[in-house]
């Protein structure tokens, strides 16, 4: 079940990737290329590029595991993390990330799936405000339209 959950988001992002490549703030940024990686609980990985530029694409994934590999490990979405860290509010040994390792955008979070499982997400290519958005915004069409 969990698997169809993680399918169903991911069909709903790239129904939203082509609306957030027409906005230009975002195209300027992505350059015509996005990524998604989700890392489930058990540490299964899914994702997909967005894009024909394959050397871009691979920068772009390597950001999106990047965060989504660091809210897997810490369970804080991303830039918060770095926030309370920074704040001394957090012991970053506790997850054993080093310092420099930090990743500090926006555009990891961990996202609860209508069936109660938990996922961690990073989303890049846009603006960190509509990485966020982007995944949010397909949550909630996957949880509204049926198997």
């Amino acid at each position: 079940m969990e698997h169809m959950e993680i399918d169903k988001l991911l069909a709903k992002i790239e129904e939203l990737v082509p609306f957030y490549m027409a906005i230009p703030e975002d195209y300027a940024k992505s350059k015509g290329v996005a990524s998604v990686c989700i890392i489930s609980e058990d540490g299964q990985i899914h994702g997909k590029v967005y894009g024909n530029d394959k050397l871009r694409g691979k920068d772009s994934f390597r950001i999106a595991w990047t965060k989504a590999s660091q809210v897997w490990i810490t369970g804080y979405k991303t830039n918060e993390y770095e926030k309370l860290v920074f704040a001394d509010q957090i012991d970053p040994q506790q997850f054993g990330i080093k310092l420099p390792d930090l990743v500090g955008w926006l555009g990891g979070q961990p996202i609860t799936l209508r069936d109660g499982i938990k996922i961690s997400v990073g989303f890049s290519g846009f603006r960190g405000s509509s990485d966020l958005e982007i995944v949010l915004k397909a949550l909630e069409k996957a949880n509204k339209s049926e198997v």
